[in-house]
């Protein structure tokens, strides 16, 4: 009798962003951080990475809310998980809002690396030093309309 190959649960990387409310968050950091990782505990997760990730006003009132912190999060789960994690979301009191997104394995290593810090810092904007190149006062053919007829 020839052995049965199990067949492995495919396992997704997933990225979630969520809103939580940002004076909660001030006051109880490891209490907040806590009911996310118990929702995602919940629905199966496994947190790889997680950090807060913006705080500042919204662009729109949200409950009574005008500002919020986004707190993302990289975890593996099942894809079966979702529906538990979306409903435990729904549920949860800190959890404002939640997004989810199903990332390919490149982008969330990359992900990862960079929330962790150990990843490439992203590449710096200009300082502000260099006059940008556009608008009609830049170019060196510029041509009086009136001397031109």
């Amino acid at each position: 009798m020839a052995a049965v190959a199990e067949n492995p649960v495919r396992q997704h990387f997933y990225e979630g962003m969520f809103l939580v409310d940002s004076g909660k968050f001030a006051t109880d950091q490891d209490g907040v951080i806590g009911e996310i990782m118990s929702v995602l505990a919940k629905a199966g997760a496994t947190v790889v990475a997680h950090r807060p990730w913006q705080d500042g006003k919204l662009a729109y009132e949200i409950n009574g809310m005008k500002k919020g912190l986004h707190y993302i999060v990289c975890f593996t789960m099942r894809g079966a998980g979702m529906k538990t994690l979306i409903r435990q979301c729904q549920l949860n009191e800190t959890i404002i809002r939640q997004m989810i997104i199903a990332h390919s394995q490149q982008i969330f290593d990359a992900t990862v690396a960079v929330i962790s810090g150990t990843g490439p810092a992203p590449e710096s904007e200009s300082t502000g030093d260099e006059k940008p190149a556009r608008g009609r006062a830049d170019r060196d053919d510029d041509v009086d309309l009136d001397e031109a007829e």
